[in-house]
């Protein structure tokens, strides 16, 4: 099973609700969009911090997932931080993209930049994800 089958077929029951669809799996990148519906918006049409958050800790843990050594029994974010640069509009969709910063024994560090589809950067989010 490539990373990217292990991911899809994983059940991520919050990642699902939002509507996030991971569209490429590796070892050293994870790349997932989500369309910004109403529902995740805020004041003016704008995507709310808080999916812009939990889009990049969905992708995030997806990387370390596809990551853990073979005797973890899985993981769980241990710090996350989100510099918002620019706005997504209703209607757009946002690409997620994770690169790791660190692969330890017990924690795991992922970068991940979230922009629009035509390059526009949304934000920058860092977080720790700690190996169970």
């Amino acid at each position: 099973m490539t990373p990217l089958e292990k991911l899809k077929a994983m059940k991520m029951p919050f990642a699902e609700l939002k509507g996030v669809e991971f569209i490429e799996a590796g070892k050293d990148r994870v790349v997932a969009r989500m369309r910004v519906r109403p529902d995740l918006c805020t004041l003016n049409h704008t995507i709310h911090g808080g999916a812009v958050m939990a889009l990049a800790d969905s992708v995030g843990a997806a990387a370390t997932v596809i990551n853990l050594p073979e005797d973890a029994k899985g993981t769980t974010t241990l710090e996350s931080k989100t510099n918002f640069i620019g706005a997504a509009k209703e209607g757009n969709t946002v690409i997620a993209t994770a690169t790791p910063v660190h692969r330890g024994r017990r924690t795991q560090v992922w970068t991940t930049r979230l922009e629009t589809e035509d390059g526009k950067l949304v934000a920058m989010v860092t977080q720790t994800q700690l190996v169970l």
